[in-house]
């Protein structure tokens, strides 16, 4: 008999072709079990032997499947009134006769259950054929499904990439151009420091430039990128600025989008400590809890009220960045500090770093 499982091989399996593929061994294990059993049936109501009428069975059961596989794949174009479908039932149904006179010359005994074996099997084997063939399409179906929906994910990864790289690079010149605007104030106002902020700046840029056009960076090498930064701030108002960096050695290499870091302490510079007359202070801090990384900046500024109520183009682009990197899971928060100043705070989950 034919049996229900599918032909089609599953992605992650081996590709059978010939006798291997038609005697399958899940199809060819419901064959010998459904023959089987209806040689059984017959040969209780036969003058033949049960062995005898059993082997009749099987030996119906293997011709069946046999000219069910032939005709799945064979011939391989047919004639467009001829569906595949209906070639496979009419195929089953005539490997009924002629394994009935295989069997009437190899198995000498009762032709009377060999007739009731030939009746059962022209009853039988075409509707199980027909299910089998249902049961095929519907396997087919859902193994293309899956197939498009991983084809969809990874249109969605790819697109996902490029929209990072598209975001990232507008963090970069925005970054540039406004430290390059703070050194030509230097350099317009004359100020003896112009030349010690503008070598800073030179060495700066060779280690920093590289990381901005990868595609990831560690949190270690973001709070070094900002400390970088904030030399050369500090250097531009010294009585002004002053800042601390923590950072909890085991999240150390941890991976992060680059310039995820500096966008929030360069927000902190400009909206917070540049505009007041005063100056502040600025802390990061980065540790883990409960198996998210922590990032925190906190400043003693003008504050949220001060520097408006929008997010500002930096933080903006960031908090899509990190929707694009960890979807969900990444949050970014911001909160006033009273009487005056800000937090900004990211969390985002552990992830292993590649090795």
């Amino acid at each position: 008999m034919a049996t229900p499982a599918n032909s089609t091989p599953s992605p992650a399996g081996p590709v059978r072709t010939g006798l291997a593929r038609v005697f399958a061994w899940p199809r060819l294990r419901f064959t010998l079990a459904v023959s089987g059993g209806l040689g059984f049936l017959v040969g209780l109501h036969t003058y033949a032997s049960l062995f005898v009428d059993v082997m009749r069975g099987w030996t119906m059961g293997l011709c069946i499947l046999f000219a069910y596989g032939v005709l799945e794949t064979r011939p391989r174009k047919l004639p467009k009134w001829l569906p595949r479908t209906a070639l496979r039932i009419v195929g089953v149904v005539l490997a009924v006769p002629f394994s009935a006179m295989f069997m009437a010359g190899a198995y000498q005994g009762d032709r009377h259950g060999l007739g009731a074996l030939v009746g059962a099997g022209l009853l039988f084997a075409p509707w199980i054929a027909i299910g089998a063939i249902f049961r095929a399409r519907e396997t087919e179906a859902r193994e293309q499904t899956f197939k498009f929906e991983l084809e969809r994910s990874e249109f969605e990864r790819r697109e996902s990439d490029a929209r990072l790289r598209q975001l990232q690079a507008q963090v970069e010149p925005h970054f540039l151009f406004n430290t390059l605007a703070n050194v030509q104030a230097l350099v317009d106002s004359g100020s003896p420091q112009a030349p010690k902020v503008l070598n800073s700046l030179i060495a700066y840029l060779r280690a920093a430039v590289p990381r901005m056009h990868s595609q990831s960076s560690t949190l270690g090498a973001e709070v070094e990128h900002v400390r970088a930064y904030l030399e050369i701030m500090q250097m531009r108002m010294p009585d002004r600025l002053q800042y601390t960096l923590r950072l909890d050695p085991t999240v150390a290499r941890q991976p992060c989008p680059p310039v995820m870091l500096l966008t929030l302490v360069e927000n902190a510079v400009k909206h917070g400590i540049d505009p007041s007359e005063t100056g502040g202070r600025i802390d990061v801090d980065v540790w883990q809890r409960d198996r998210h990384c922590v990032i925190r900046v906190t400043d003693t500024g003008m504050g949220l009220k001060a520097a408006g109520h929008g997010l500002g183009t930096g933080l903006t682009t960031l908090r899509e960045r990190l929707k694009l990197a960890y979807g969900g899971e990444a949050k970014l928060n911001l909160t006033e500090i009273m009487p005056h100043g800000a937090c900004a705070e990211i969390v985002f989950p552990i992830r292993e770093a590649a090795s």
